[in-house]
């Protein structure tokens, strides 16, 4: 399955723009045999703690975005969205997946990035996602998940693919290229890592989106400007580096 990783600036708090900003880019992926679009974390607004500002209800205009746009392209689009479940107390950082079929896959995420104060304005999920898409297991993940290695051991099994989805700011950027890296080695799975670029709120993004196979070779990479990463997810890949270099099975 071909992915794209839509790199992109992010107007704050703007949703329309962004809406508009992603629309061609979204058919610039379909042309070059993209399968699955995957948009960085809190699309419609950037790393906004104003929920009273950008959150959405579920199933709301941003969902509704993805799905006509899914549909148009005949396309899987993945990307986060400040959104409130019915009759929850306070949103969640959740990553839509949506499908051509009309079908939307949610993700909440499970950690939420306590020292820029998520905790305190969004609720964390409490469950592991996987979903197949096009054959390819794909686990959900968003940002700051990054850090803990113990969520991407849990669900390595059952996962070809983990997709994380952020904005991940310049000052760490370290971070988020070794950790990516680590992710994909030692769970022997591609790793597709898609930041934003530009600046939101104050804060200088990079970028550095990646997508690294399970050997942990960086397949596609990208630097500090808008731009669309391609890659091809082979799960027989994957198969075959964990049954010519089995670590999983020594996992304790």
């Amino acid at each position: 399955m071909r992915v794209a990783a839509l790199q992109l600036d992010l107007a704050w708090e703007q949703p329309e723009a962004n809406y508009a900003r992603i629309r061609p880019w979204l058919a610039s992926a379909r042309a070059a045999g993209a399968r699955l679009v995957a948009l960085p974390e809190m699309f419609p607004c950037g790393f906004s703690m104003a929920p009273e500002r950008v959150a959405e209800l579920e199933g709301g205009r941003s969902a509704a975005f993805l799905l006509e746009e899914a549909a148009k392209h005949g396309l899987f689009i993945a990307g986060s969205v400040p959104e409130r479940a019915p009759g929850a107390a306070k949103p969640a950082n959740t990553l839509l997946l949506a499908g051509p079929d009309g079908s939307v896959t949610r993700y909440r995420k499970i950690h939420p990035f306590s020292f820029a104060g998520e905790d305190r304005h969004y609720a964390a999920g409490d469950r592991h996602v996987t979903v197949t898409v096009e054959g390819v297991r794909l686990t959900l993940f968003v940002c700051y998940d990054l850090r803990f290695a113990d969520e991407f051991w849990a669900t390595a099994p059952g996962t070809d693919a983990y997709l994380v989805v952020a904005n991940w700011p310049e000052r760490r950027r370290h971070h988020w290229t070794g950790l990516l890296q680590a992710r994909a080695i030692e769970n022997q799975a591609y790793v597709v890592g898609v930041n934003r670029v530009g600046e939101g709120d104050g804060l200088v993004y990079q970028g550095d989106s990646r997508v690294i196979d399970p050997w942990g070779e960086i397949v596609a990479s990208a630097a500090a400007q808008e731009t669309m990463l391609l890659a091809d997810l082979d799960p027989a890949v994957v198969a075959h580096a964990r049954e010519s270099f089995p670590v999983l099975k020594d996992r304790r």
